[in-house]
């Protein structure tokens, strides 16, 4: 089953911030900076955050992983330029 997750991160170093967000940029959509939806499973949450904590400085650095469930999602509020990323289905022809 699919979970909904909001991941925050404050990485001190530009090649490990960018690493993390390239990580994260796999698994879903970044609607700020450092703040992404991701739309992941039960194992690819357990593997991102192994691979996660290869990146980050667990001294220097935090990644929050956020689960969200489907009616705190459907509740979510948005002003100005902000918007929810939208689940989007793409087709490909063989």
């Amino acid at each position: 089953m699919a979970l909904t997750i909001i991941a925050a991160y404050d990485v001190h170093e530009d090649g490990r911030r960018a690493r993390l967000a390239a990580l994260l940029q796999t698994c879903g959509d970044r609607i700020q900076l450092s703040v992404f939806v991701l739309t992941i499973g039960d194992d690819e949450l357990s593997d991102l955050r192994q691979r996660a904590a290869a990146i980050i400085d667990p001294e220097k650095d935090s990644l929050y992983l956020l689960r969200q469930c489907a009616t705190c999602w459907e509740g979510a509020c948005c002003d100005g330029q902000a918007f929810p990323p939208t689940q989007q289905y793409l087709w490909a022809a063989l």
